[in-house]
């Protein structure tokens, strides 16, 4: 199956613009053409090209996207640094939402403390709240 840059760009949730970048910075390969020479984009160019956004949303750097995509082309001779650099990934991934987690903590803590006030100006017993709403 092949697709226009439009429909690519539609599946894979990309923008046009984003997909001729990538190809320029060489993030992905060149796609194939069709008889026109309009590009052509595989499923295959569409699973690459949904893993390059799970990257970017973990927060990997292009530099390191590039580094991961040159190695990609060098077939399982660069399997090593590959993984080495998804590791690396992960563990920033993980410290992140430790991060985020100690933010939810303090969220809940606040949002529970704002509902004892509004308790205790109101009048309210506990569990009462759920009786009224």
């Amino acid at each position: 199956m092949s697709y226009s840059i439009a429909e690519a760009a539609r599946r894979s949730g990309l923008s046009i613009d984003t997909l001729r970048y990538y190809e320029r910075i060489k993030l992905l390969d060149p796609p194939a053409r069709d008889a026109a020479g309009r590009r052509a984009y595989s499923d295959d160019d569409l699973g690459w090209l949904g893993f390059l956004t799970k990257l970017r949303t973990t927060g990997m750097p292009i530099k390191s996207m590039r580094e991961y995509a040159s190695l990609r082309r060098h077939g399982v001779a660069s399997a090593g640094r590959r993984k080495a650099l998804l590791v690396e990934q992960r563990r920033s991934v993980a410290e992140r939402i430790a991060e985020l987690q100690g933010c939810l903590d303090v969220l809940d803590y606040k949002i529970e403390n704002y509902a004892q006030v509004e308790r205790k100006v109101l009048g309210v017993e506990p569990g009462m709240e759920e009786i009224s709403a």
